[in-house]
């Protein structure tokens, strides 16, 4: 289990640049970073089968320790850093890890993209690994509670694999300036993972903020790829004249579809592609348009079977990502339910996801999809984000400068009746997730009000 990270992941030349947060790092820096870090794991007991927490934000720290317990050939469950303390105390509870991985004092403000930590690893009452999974999160929560989905070596390296056969991923020799939190599956694997193997060095800009974040595409000359997710999309758009970056070859962005508006506002401003990307925690990257040519539909990775029942999304999965207390439902007979709503085109095999299955409700006997509606009302002027759910009705939650008589009379020229939010909350900001998922759980959205 443990051979894997140096032939996959630490392979190389010492000199060979692989890591930037803040300062070029090489890989013969990087192996003694996780040698130190295996050392003091090793020193904590942990052995081939064990279990250590990483509660570190995005850093050369959390890197090496990941590394440094893979190395071991201990499973790590992977906590982020922006949880609070009580949230940290259930995790663990679920966890039960024999070692926790924490940073020293509090954390500085601002949007960051990586901190430099000093990292305490300390002993912790839990158990050998009950399975043979390398990585085990916890999911984002975006919808209901955290399941806990774990990954295999063999699991990682496939998607390694299958992000290599995509056409369009940066090469080797090129960059990527990666804004997705390195916790997650997106900055995980699409990110940290596939750059230390395919040779591609991995820059974290110094901020999360639109100058830092140029700033860090024209800090090299090789090309570079900026990988992060709507809200980031959102961010550089937002900004009207952009420096001309010829290093800059394309974005791509995982997770929900970015707006329309907002994807031409992007590609008209910087010139470059913006690529879409479908995956699930549970496996990693499922279907891909990196070159903006099938919008909204996307074709599904290479050695991936995805396909549409009853209007649903189904991966095929050998085995369940899932451990613990879950639902039978989601994963059965070699199928993976996405809880997606999409459709598979029989002629070119593309897919189209239409949005979560809860997203689809019935209003006086007619069918309405509440992603159609938050749509309609996020593409109003002055609308900077809007949340549609139902409770006993349609509800919407916007953040926007208009008012709320002037967005309703918007909505009754572009939505019929039936579909009109029966009220509209203004708030001052949407809660989202840990990975920049817009919250759904109409309990935090009422809290927000």
């Amino acid at each position: 289990m443990a051979a894997w990270v140096d032939e996959v992941l630490l392979a190389g030349g010492d000199n060979d640049g692989c890591l930037n947060f803040g300062g070029q790092l090489s890989r013969g820096d990087l192996r003694r970073e996780v040698a130190q870090r295996q050392s003091a794991l090793e020193d904590l007991g942990i052995k081939p089968g064990g279990t250590v927490a990483l509660r570190l934000p995005p850093s050369l720290a959390y890197v090496a320790n990941l590394l440094a317990a893979w190395r071991i050939g201990a499973q790590v469950s992977l906590l982020d850093h922006r949880l609070t303390d009580h949230e940290v105390g259930q995790a663990l509870e679920r966890l039960k890890p024999q070692a926790v991985v924490r940073f020293e004092g509090k954390l500085p403000g601002g949007l960051r993209a990586f901190y430099d930590v000093t990292d305490i690893p300390s002993a912790h009452p839990g158990e050998s690994a009950a399975t043979d999974h390398c990585v085990v999160q916890l999911s984002s929560g975006s919808t209901g509670p955290s399941k806990v989905i774990a990954r295999t070596a063999d699991s990682l390296i496939e998607e390694i694999e299958r992000y290599k056969l995509i056409e369009g991923v940066p090469l080797p020799g090129e960059r990527v300036v990666l804004l997705a939190s390195v916790v997650h599956v997106l900055g995980l694997v699409g990110g940290l993972l596939y750059c230390l193997n395919a040779g591609t060095e991995l820059t974290l800009p110094t901020r999360l903020t639109v100058d830092a974040i140029l700033q860090a595409v024209a800090g090299g000359e090789a090309p570079a790829t900026l990988l992060g997710v709507p809200f980031h999309i959102e961010l550089l758009a937002s900004t009207e004249r952009p420096p001309r970056l010829p290093q800059l070859k394309r974005m791509t962005t995982g997770g929900e579809l970015v707006r329309a508006q907002v994807y031409e506002r992007f590609t008209d401003r910087y010139g470059v592609p913006l690529g879409n990307m479908y995956g699930m925690t549970e496996v990693g990257v499922i279907a891909t348009d990196l070159f903006g040519q099938h919008r909204p539909s996307l074709r599904p990775a290479p050695g991936l079977t995805v396909r549409s029942d009853d209007g649903e999304l189904l991966i095929g999965m050998p085995r369940s990502p899932y451990i613990g207390l879950v639902d039978p439902g989601r994963w059965a007979d070699g199928w993976l339910r996405t809880k997606d709503a999409g459709t598979v085109d029989p002629g070119t095999g593309l897919l189209t996801v239409h949005g979560r299955l809860d997203s689809q409700v019935s209003v006086g006997g007619l069918k309405v999809d509440l992603t159609e509606v938050e749509h309609a009302l996020a593409a109003l002027p002055g609308v900077e984000a809007a949340v549609v759910v139902f409770d006993n009705g349609i509800e919407a939650y916007a953040v926007a400068s208009a008012g709320v008589d002037e967005l309703e009379a918007a909505l009754g020229e572009r939505l019929a009746p039936y579909k009109r939010p029966r009220a509209i909350h203004l708030v001052e900001q949407l809660p989202r997730t840990a990975t920049g998922k817009l919250v759904r759980a109409q309990s935090v959205l009422r809290s927000s009000k």
